[in-house]
């Protein structure tokens, strides 16, 4: 049986003040019944990591570069996130697609260094407002499957994020139905490309202002593993009711 995850993605937020937040979380789920992720800005990761020592929480990356090493300023590779303490790494997300014109070519190149490294990689797909008005949104979501996973990938290293890209940050939520219909989508495609057990196996992701609200209705569709969470991550009195709704789908 798949474990539930709920992973925390901080963005470009968070200051040391911010690593008490991390704590509160740790004393909530003290022996949590889903996995716990929480991705920091990497200024906070090597910190993070301290903070949570032996708790529920895990912390990962929120990118990386596809080399060990080498000249290339201001990246950041998967060893060194290891190396600060990261067990995963977010990759692929909506944000870093459009700010800084990643393709899903370039996501698999990530998500094999980052596999390489011993990194579980949280694959992020999603369509546009534009390609849901259009229909499309299978299309889309298959070829971002196929191009960004890489071969390397198994039910330990791999989970794939849905993110409708018009639903991120915007208070908007897709009805379950079109949740529903996508997350049923990508586990045949998994299956049809690892085989039944690894496809099986993979853990998806929902995210796109996921809040304490609607939190229990998501969990309730068909291959909802858990969630990415944005901006309600940040804050434990946000985040706990989220991973409480979880621990009880």
């Amino acid at each position: 049986m798949r474990r539930k995850m709920a992973a925390g993605n901080w963005k470009m937020n968070g200051l040391r003040s911010s690593l008490a937040e991390l704590d509160k979380l740790a004393r909530a789920h003290p022996t949590a019944k889903c996995d716990l992720l929480v991705c920091p800005p990497a200024t906070l990761l090597c910190a993070a990591a301290t903070t949570c020592g032996n708790s529920a929480i895990r912390v990962g990356g929120q990118t990386c570069h596809d080399a060990v090493s080498g000249a290339h300023t201001g990246d950041i590779s998967a060893q060194m996130l290891r190396d600060a303490g990261a067990t995963a790494v977010i990759l692929g997300h909506s944000e870093r697609r459009q700010d800084h014109d990643e393709r899903s070519e370039d996501v698999r190149l990530l998500a094999q260094a980052a596999q390489a490294a011993n990194l579980q990689t949280v694959i992020c797909v999603g369509e546009s407002l534009f390609q849901r008005q259009a229909t499309n949104t299978l299309d889309i979501i298959g070829a971002q499957l196929s191009l960004s996973i890489p071969d390397s990938s198994t039910g330990e290293n791999l989970v794939v994020a849905y993110e409708p890209v018009w639903a991120i940050g915007s208070g908007m939520t897709p009805t379950p139905d079109q949740i529903g219909e996508v997350h049923d989508f990508m586990r045949a495609r998994l299956e049809q490309r690892f085989g039944y057990g690894v496809g099986k196996s993979v853990r998806l992701l929902y995210g796109g202002s996921v809040k304490p609200a609607n939190a229990a209705e998501i969990f309730a569709i068909s291959n909802v593993d858990g969630a990415l969470v944005g901006g309600a991550s940040l804050k434990a009195e946000d985040f706990s009711p989220i991973i409480a709704a979880l621990e009880r789908a």
